[in-house]
């Protein structure tokens, strides 16, 4: 589906190789090499110093070209007690300038790399501060833009630190010495050094975690003159954050709302932690299909090193897949006279041109308004991510979204003080209002019992079987499920009613419940002690649990787990496979589709003439449709 055509690539190729067969080239005015979104390189320092050799700097630029086509670079003049030779900022700029890319600062301000975790600079250390404000002070006297790698937070604990913090919390004292640190050392230096300068704070992808190092996506995020999103998740099993894959698309939609309209400048993905290629280019795709304008390629190290990309293991080799790596390499031609082979900045090159004329027919995403305040963490951290998963619709965002429709609001939405009386607000003015488990328990001795009288218990429940609300099973013939744990929920039979519920040894847990309050409907959705084992639930229990929560949404899907849904306000809409296995995926929609069009090919799919039993609140009114979908791959369609 897409396939990138080696027509277009190698024209695209053979345009840039008479370029640089010419030489230096003459400036140019800057150019997007794309026709949807803008594509930046980030070099970090060390290959700054690198790139200070012209034939260097010539010869890894056409390492990279010959792959991936890029309209900026961000060049770092400082990083982790390295600097670069400034002399040497406006030479290289020079280079790229002359070929339409436009240049930026970048700077990370780490501290002396020693090998171990992340240190930052010690803030309370007058040397470090010096330090900084020397990186903050070159960034701006060459660039008019300058953008910080996501390492502006605070995680030491010097005797100076200790003395300082006094009777604070650590989390307090890092975010209060950070907003000084962002004001004082880097904004007011670098604005004395250049009055011009923009300075982008990128913001990185464990979000749930910032306030305990000072990171800061309330007060800090709007001193800047703009903040930038990474959206980088790797392998969402073996690297230590376990970042789930629908992250990468709802991290840059919930930054997008903390700072909108144009606030927020794009998202950020490296080539580390990843298995196989598709997960690369995963990450990209989702960057793109939450309408970042920009995606960053961290970094140019990587892409310009003449070592292959690496296929990794992928079973699927042999499907019809998004990627194709295969078509990659075929797609590949080396610089005149090199032997170089296909490296990451193929895989990005290919992964790019593929999605960008799907990109522009795609509208504003919309999703299930989920209420994350700032500051707020809890033992649900990252929880979206894995409903995201399941093929859940989200949109995350820093504000309680008054009025919603339906309101999905998980344990961090507890650090809101009145967060009782905004359910209330939006279940009084007709609204579906979601809350967890774990929120549920967070809110005890707080007023919801006024909402109504269901509590946690917490009692730990070995379920093995599953059962819609009126009886119906929900587990798949033939097949033994795992062993899911679930905590108790107490409620009143007949003043709630358990749509879904799980079973064990003669008892039950109600996995989703759901009571009226005036005219809003209250749903609980009980969460797995291991959020992970969502993906583990049967598929007719995914079915049920998304048809009753996506009840007022436009559209829904019957898949597997890992199967994502993102949508749109214009009627289109991307489903994208995360399995190593194909899926088959039943689309229904709301107010009488008469068709699917691929977005790709422009094939029409036509309704599903079978009937699907299932208790979906307004199924009468939908139309089904019958999607395949490769593994590791995504179709996005038109509804007509």
């Amino acid at each position: 589906m897409g396939k990138l055509s080696s027509v277009g690539l190698r024209g695209l190729i053979a345009a840039a190789g008479l370029m640089l067969a010419a030489g230096p080239a003459p400036a140019a005015p800057a150019q997007r090499p794309y026709q949807n979104f803008s594509v930046a390189v980030y070099i970090p320092v060390t290959s700054t110093r690198q790139l200070a050799d012209p034939k260097v700097l010539q010869q890894q630029f056409e390492r990279i070209w010959s792959q991936v086509h890029f309209n900026k670079v961000y060049l770092e003049d400082y990083r982790s007690g390295v600097f670069a030779d400034p002399a040497s900022l406006d030479r290289i700029a020079k280079f790229f300038r002359a070929r339409g890319i436009t240049v930026d600062g970048g700077l990370t301000l780490t501290a002396v790399d020693q090998g171990g975790p992340f240190q930052s600079f010690d803030y309370e250390n007058p040397k470090d501060v010096a330090t900084a404000e020397r990186a903050v002070r070159i960034a701006a006297q060459h660039f008019d833009t300058v953008i910080l790698d996501d390492f502006t937070f605070y995680n030491t604990r010097s005797d100076a630190d200790i003395r300082a913090k006094g009777s604070l919390s650590w989390t307090q004292y890092r975010l209060n010495k950070m907003r000084w640190v962002a004001q004082h050392v880097i904004l007011g230096t670098a604005r004395s050094a250049n009055p011009h300068v923009k300075v982008i704070i990128k913001y990185p992808n464990w979000f749930e975690h910032f306030q305990g190092l000072g990171f800061d996506l309330d007060r800090e995020a709007q001193m800047f003159d703009y903040i930038y999103t990474g959206t980088e998740t790797r392998d969402p099993i073996v690297t230590q954050q376990l970042l789930q894959q629908y992250e990468s698309y709802l991290i840059y939609r919930y930054y997008n709302n903390i700072r909108p309209n144009g606030g927020d400048r794009g998202g950020w993905v490296d080539t580390f932690g990843t298995l196989y290629a598709d997960r690369y280019a995963e990450q990209l795709w989702d960057t793109m299909f939450s309408k970042a304008p920009e995606i960053t390629l961290f970094s140019w190290t990587q892409l310009a090193s003449p070592a292959p990309a690496i296929a990794g293991d992928r079973p699927w080799a042999g499907d019809h897949t998004s990627f194709d790596w295969d078509a990659m390499e075929h797609n590949f031609q080396a610089p005149a006279g090199s032997e170089a082979v296909a490296g990451w900045a193929s895989v990005a090159g290919y992964s790019l041109t593929q999605v960008d004329g799907i990109i522009g027919k795609l509208g504003t995403p919309i999703g299930i308004e989920s209420y994350k305040p700032y500051q707020s963490s809890s033992d649900e951290d990252f929880l979206q991510n894995y409903l995201g998963n399941i093929g859940i619709p989200l949109d995350m965002t820093p504000r309680f979204p008054k009025g919603a429709a339906i309101t999905l609001l998980t344990k961090d939405a507890a650090f809101d003080p009145n967060l009782v009386k905004e359910i209330e607000g939006n279940l009084e003015a007709g609204g579906d209002v979601i809350v967890t488990s774990g929120l549920l328990q967070a809110l005890a001795h707080r007023g919801f019992e006024n909402v109504a009288e269901i509590s946690y218990s917490g009692l730990p429940i070995a379920v093995r079987h599953y059962y819609g609300g009126w009886g119906g099973d929900l587990d798949v013939p033939g097949r033994k499920n795992d062993t899911v744990i679930f905590p108790q929920i107490h409620f009143y039979t007949n003043d709630s009613w358990p749509m879904i519920r799980g079973e064990a040894s003669a008892n039950s847990v109600p996995i989703l419940l759901t009571t009226q309050y005036g005219p809003g409907e209250l749903y609980v959705l009980d969460v797995p002690a291991n959020m992970g084992q969502l993906y583990e639930l049967p598929q007719p229990v995914l079915d049920a649990l998304r048809s009753w929560v996506t009840a007022r949404f436009p559209l829904r899907i019957d898949a597997p787990a890992l199967v994502s849904l993102f949508a749109y306000d214009n009627h289109t809409f991307v489903v994208e496979s995360y399995r190593a296995s194909p899926a088959t995926v039943r689309v229904f929609v709301k107010s009488g589709a008469a068709r699917l069009v691929d977005l790709a090919s422009g094939q029409s799919v036509l309704p599903a003439p079978e009937a699907v039993p299932g208790a979906a609140p307004g199924e009468a009114g939908e139309t089904s449709f019958v999607v395949q979908l490769p593994p590791h791959s995504y179709r996005a369609f038109s509804i007509q």
